[in-house]
């Protein structure tokens, strides 16, 4: 491990300026700390970030303050996890895509069930969690090219929001909650729904479309910016609540799958890179939403 990565991962002391470069990113880890799958990071109030497929497919490793890192469960057998997040109540919820599931995670025991589990779904991938509890999952088909969205509500039913919708891939909610962000990764646009008092979407806008390389996981900061991850570019692209670009970072590695904020004050950002196996980090302008 390098010590002196988490110290920076811990005091955060910079900030990555328009155009940033290679250099703006410190590396967390070495190198295939995590397999080529390694996605989904989320750090817990603790300051604990985690990600999945640690050493090995199926599992979810864990990365604490003071620099320690092992794998903190392993899923059951056909499970493998994808995006993670934390609900009200502490517990961490994964999307696990070959399962077809939504799997918790008990924090004390590490006891992992079902949460939710939907047949009809393609593989859930990425989620989100608005304010009420309400979580949103994308479900992506990608050799037919589309995908759909649902929802799953406190008392796990789950809804279908949309089919025969792009690549559905990366998701977050507005800081508000009032609007669901969802990015269709073979067909490079960004969407934008209003998220009704039930859960339920409409008002679908298109909010920003890319051109070239592909698109994964993003985040919120408190200020409704969204950090997308462009896949094979190697940057990630930060987009203002009007749907412009504003900025793009430049990292080492070119296949970033996903990001969250985490550190002392939730600004510094943690990128996974899946032709490293490891994280990259750099400090954002604001706190991530959660």
């Amino acid at each position: 491990m390098k010590t002196p990565a988490i110290f920076l991962f811990i005091l955060g002391c910079f900030f990555a300026p328009l155009t940033a470069h290679a250099q703006d990113t410190t590396d967390l880890l070495p190198e295939w700390t995590f397999t080529n799958g390694i996605e989904g990071p989320a750090t817990d109030k603790a300051g604990n970030l985690y990600a999945v497929n640690y050493a090995k497919e199926g599992t979810i490793g864990i990365v604490r303050p003071d620099g320690s890192h092992d794998c903190f469960v392993t899923l059951p057998e056909g499970s493998t996890g994808n995006g993670i997040r934390f609900d009200r109540e502490g517990n961490m919820l994964v999307a696990d895509y070959t399962g077809h599931n939504i799997l918790k995670v008990d924090m004390n025991t590490r006891e992992v069930s079902v949460y939710a589990h939907e047949p009809k779904m393609n593989q859930p991938n990425d989620i989100a969690l608005a304010p009420n509890g309400n979580l949103y999952a994308s479900d992506p088909d990608w050799p037919n090219g589309k995908g759909q969205l649902w929802l799953i509500t406190p008392d796990r039913k789950v809804t279908l929001l949309g089919s025969n919708l792009g690549t559905t891939n990366g998701i977050d909610v507005s800081p508000d909650g009032k609007k669901l962000y969802v990015n269709e990764s073979a067909q490079l646009k960004v969407w934008v729904y209003d998220i009704q008092p039930d859960g339920t979407l409409r008002n679908k806008k298109l909010f920003h479309t890319f051109e070239g390389y592909g698109m994964d996981g993003i985040r919120c900061d408190v200020k409704g910016n969204l950090y997308l991850c462009r896949y094979d570019k190697g940057t990630v692209a930060v987009i203002n609540p009007k749907g412009k670009l504003i900025r793009e970072i430049r990292l080492k590695g070119k296949k970033p799958s996903n990001i969250t904020f985490g550190g002392a004050d939730n600004r510094r950002c943690f990128v996974t890179l899946q032709d490293r196996g490891c994280f990259e980090t750099f400090v954002a302008e604001y706190p991530g939403r959660e």
